[in-house]
């Protein structure tokens, strides 16, 4: 294999690709995966002058699970060093073993999260946390010179699990911030998992807390995905949780994706507590007394950035994609600044009591804290977020290159730079703090709203949100943004189109 295979494999800080054959070719192949774990392991040893005492390895559901798992643990102990093979698990708990006393000093993922059934992956952690795209490259670099030495003894495998170690944790920061063991004693709460990771939850954190969790779906772990994907952002998978919820007389729905690094929430009325509302039920979680920054995604409403201002908090929009989102709050805490929460509108939340890292069930955990308490209240968890104010109509539009150069991200640069002049000299109010693409208000009777352009984080695809307060807003400001972009013969602007004429109609 070349170093421009290696790259394909590369998905922001995480490796994915192919795994099954079942559509088409693989390409995460044995090799590939082979040399990609030796490539850590010498990553790890230049980048702290040692050897790993042991590398944890850990698995979700996915059907190619096995064929992998056997060469992530032969890379490992073939590099004479030892393996803990941790059996199904979630992505953060192999995070969390390496802050325990579990004597690993790494460990590895094979996940390729909501993705797929034929896709999976690896992801890489140490005591710092996980590895970041600059890693990845080096670690692929590596892979693709295949210069590994050739070890005279091999390290061990043991099988050991953590998984009931991580759940007790955090069925005892329940109790301890509810000060009983049995504080959702008399609730329901039922949990859809997607035939993913996620199904631990029941029998380990919310039974232990008094919690009835009859009627939760979509325990047994099937990596084909036979109901639904594992994804919090799926509308399918959102209506199954609902009508779940419902039918149960449920107190509280919550959804896991594949891994658990992610998680939404259904409340006992069948509302969905998701994008912009999980963003700001986890603000009143944290601001309190003491304020501090939330850092999002771009695509968070103007809504919620007066909701969060009106706890005392900021709200800092910074780029797509968790992992920037993710160490812009760390960097930002570096130099002093109290950033308690960097969340992701997918669901990505990071937590700074639980080392920034963005971890599903944590995040349901503090739901469960809140739902416990406002219970004590009389209230429920909507009553949080009841002044948060959602915009009339909210929409993404995806358009594609028709490049034949293949250098899309150069030509998407192009255009978003080329709007910012276009709308300026129109006199349009292009936004100067924005982290990503280029985003415009329109004030009222001119759409009464937003658009933001932007590069996808990985495809070449230019994904484009509105937003506006009124009904058919939305459609106003999408056709003043076609103007400013039509007779680029490399944009696909099609979807653009039909958005405006059948936004129009619903005017």
């Amino acid at each position: 294999m070349e170093y421009s295979d290696f790259k394909k494999l590369k998905s922001g800080s995480d490796i994915r690709g192919i795994a099954s054959d079942i559509f088409k070719p693989i390409t995460l192949t044995d090799e590939a995966v082979y040399r990609i774990v030796r490539a850590f392991i010498a990553w790890f040893e230049k980048k702290y002058a040692r050897r790993p005492r042991a590398i944890a390895v850990g698995h979700d559901v996915r059907i190619s699970t096995d064929r992998i798992i056997k060469q992530v643990l032969n890379a490992v102990t073939d590099d004479a060093v030892d393996a803990v093979s941790c059996g199904l698990c979630s992505t953060p708990s192999m995070f969390m073993l390496l802050k325990a006393p579990f004597g690993c000093d790494a460990s590895i993922m094979i996940t390729a999260s909501h993705l797929p059934s034929d896709r999976n992956g690896l992801k890489f952690f140490t005591e710092e946390g996980g590895l970041g795209g600059d890693d990845i490259d080096e670690i692929l670099k590596t892979a693709a010179e295949n210069a590994f030495e050739n070890h005279e003894s091999k390290g061990k495998v043991q099988y050991r699990s953590y998984m009931p170690y991580y759940c007790a944790s955090l069925v005892e920061k329940v109790r301890t911030a509810c000060g009983e063991s049995m504080p959702l004693a008399g609730k329901k709460v039922i949990v859809d998992a997607g035939n993913g990771a996620g199904g631990f939850f029941c029998e380990l954190v919310l039974k232990p807390l008094g919690a009835n969790t009859e009627g939760s779906i979509y325990l047994e772990p099937d990596g084909t995905f036979p109901n639904h994907i594992p994804n919090p952002e799926d509308k399918k998978a959102i209506d199954c949780l609902k009508n779940a919820v419902l039918k149960e007389k449920a107190d509280l729905g919550v959804i896991f994706d594949t891994d658990v690094d992610r998680a939404g929430a259904v409340d006992c009325d069948g509302l969905e507590i998701n994008r912009n509302d999980l963003i700001a039920l986890a603000s009143v979680m944290v601001l309190g007394e003491k304020g501090g920054t939330i850092v999002t995604d771009s695509v968070t409403s103007s809504g919620l950035t007066k909701f969060i201002e009106g706890l005392g908090g900021r709200h800092l929009r910074f780029k797509r994609g968790y992992r920037n989102v993710i160490d812009e709050a760390v960097r930002l805490t570096a130099l002093g600044e109290y950033c308690p929460l960097a969340i992701e509108t997918s669901g990505h939340a990071a937590f700074a009591d639980n080392y920034f890292l963005d971890d599903g069930a944590y995040l349901v955990t503090r739901i469960l804290i809140a739902l416990a308490q406002q219970t004590k209240k009389g209230q429920t968890l909507g009553d949080l977020i009841k002044s948060l104010e959602h915009p009339a109509e909210e929409a993404e539009v995806r358009i594609t290159f028709n490049s034949k150069s293949g250098d899309f991200r150069a030509e998407g640069d192009m255009v978003i730079e080329d709007i910012k002049k276009r709308a300026a000299e129109q006199g349009m109010d292009v936004v100067p703090e924005n982290y990503e693409g280029v985003k415009v208000d329109f004030a009222k009777g001119e759409g009464d709203g937003w658009f933001l352009v932007r590069m996808s984080v990985h495809d070449p695809v230019m994904p484009i949100n509105f937003e506006s307060n009124v009904k058919g807003g939305n459609a106003v400001i999408a056709a003043k943004l076609y103007e400013l972009i039509k007779g680029y013969d490399f944009l696909n602007t099609e979807n653009l189109l039909n958005f405006i004429k059948n936004a129009g109609k619903s005017d």
